[in-house]
């Protein structure tokens, strides 16, 4: 991957600086906190190793303007400051577009400075702290690991897209039993740095989502993956005006990674589990009750104005029990899991195909994916970590136990036809 994106004199900068053992990318996105929060992060969370750890610190802040900043000097020869602004976003860019300019930053200056881990920080800055950066580099630079991916302490109504869909898809199509395959917040050695920029460089730019799913490429590379405790990660409420989007954006980029994957999943049995560090927590109090009836009604509209888009999708046997959810009473209501893995197996293979708009395709499974809320709030309500771990447990091995029906639907379509 080419550094087309820094100024040459900032280049020129960075060359000076000669290497690191780390570089550490800490997005500020919404605050402007000034670099010295993200110095005094950086030093303290690499207090710990028995070697003095020569480090950058790319700091990029949600300000708009000039890209760079002159490199500084955190006022130690081990530790030096990059600032990056983000240059102000085109009408159509999306959060994660502004998040992946981010990481290309933070991964540019990790290869020129041949570093041996990366650490990557982009939840608020109000919630990550120095421990944060310890614990997804140490287990890089002290015991070999390649790739470091966070588990959250979260409470029962977070984290949803991640487990309802994102976090079991991965564990079928790729065998390992990761919490939140993106992320966001990354450990990552040198090792899979070059793993990552090959991989992009091979790619005609643009074509591709950035930052790649690193859980994926660590996975297709054979290499060490664990999981790292970080601490609460409490998201914003959900945007129900833009959630639509927000499915289209994160499910197409995971839908195009399994088309790219393909010869590679579909050899895939079972699954594992991970290396884990540390200790979850205590998850925070719930931040509210959800609206079960808005919930429950958007699907029953999505069932009524929706069947022929979901008709070129899904079976008549999905179909049908779809219908027969609509059905049920309110505080009834249940989408079976084997059911849900099927629909987001369909779906992922609508996609592969342009059964119909890319965009439209995704965009229409927000009523389903709505009634899968309701039906586990309905099933979590008053549960504690425990049970809810248990919940997802058993989804996670539904998604496993259908897989074979994906790959006999991905490599014979046509025996299919609705």
């Amino acid at each position: 991957m080419e550094l087309d994106a820094i100024p040459q004199p900032e280049l020129d900068q960075i060359e000076r600086v000669g290497s690191a053992d780390v570089v550490v990318g800490i997005f500020d996105l919404e605050r402007l906190e000034p670099n010295a929060t993200a110095i005094a992060m950086t030093r303290e969370g690499l207090a710990g190793f028995s070697q003095p750890l020569r480090a950058m610190v790319v700091s990029t802040n949600g300000a708009h303007g000039h890209a760079f900043s002159p490199l500084e000097s955190a006022g130690d020869e081990k530790l030096s400051v990059f600032s990056c602004a983000l240059p102000p976003p085109g009408p159509a860019e999306t959060q994660q577009q502004t998040i992946s300019n981010a990481y290309r930053n933070v991964f540019a200056v990790g290869e020129r400075l041949k570093v041996r881990a990366c650490s990557v920080l982009v939840s608020p800055a109000q919630m990550a702290t120095r421990e944060w950066i310890h614990r997804l580099v140490q287990p890089v630079l002290d015991l070999g690991f390649d790739l470091v991916a966070p588990c959250y302490t979260r409470h029962t109504m977070e984290g949803l897209l991640n487990r309802s869909i994102l976090s079991p898809l991965h564990r079928a199509l790729y065998g390992e039993q990761l919490e939140n395959p993106m992320g966001p917040d990354f450990g990552l050695s040198g090792k899979l740095l070059q793993h990552v920029l090959r991989q992009e460089s091979a790619r005609r730019r643009g074509a591709a989502q950035f930052p790649p799913l690193l859980a994926s490429i660590a996975a297709l590379g054979g290499l060490q993956i664990c999981e790292s405790h970080l601490g609460v990660r409490a998201q914003r409420p959900t945007d129900w005006e833009n959630l639509s989007s927000l499915l289209a954006d994160i499910l197409g980029a995971a839908f195009l990674e399994m088309e790219e994957r393909a010869a590679y999943w579909q050899r895939v049995r079972g699954s594992k589990s991970l290396p884990r560090f540390g200790s979850r927590g205590v998850p925070p109090p719930d931040a509210g009750t959800v609206d079960l009836h808005s919930l429950v009604e958007s699907f029953h509209l999505g069932t009524q104005n929706l069947q022929d888009i979901w008709g070129l999708i899904l079976p008549p046997t999905t179909l049908l029990e779809l219908r027969r959810a609509a059905r049920l009473s309110e505080d009834q209501f249940r989408l079976p899991d084997q059911l849900w893995a099927r629909i987001v197996y369909d779906f992922a293979l609508g996609h592969r195909l342009r059964t119909i708009s890319r965009d439209h395709l995704l965009r229409s499974i927000t009523p389903l994916y709505l009634g899968w809320i309701a039906s586990y709030a309905l099933e979590m309500k008053g549960a504690g970590p425990s049970e809810v771990d248990a919940r997802i447990e058993r989804l996670s091995k539904a998604y496993e136990e259908n897989k074979p029906y994906l790959v006999s639907r991905w490599r014979w379509p046509d025996r299919f036809n609705p």
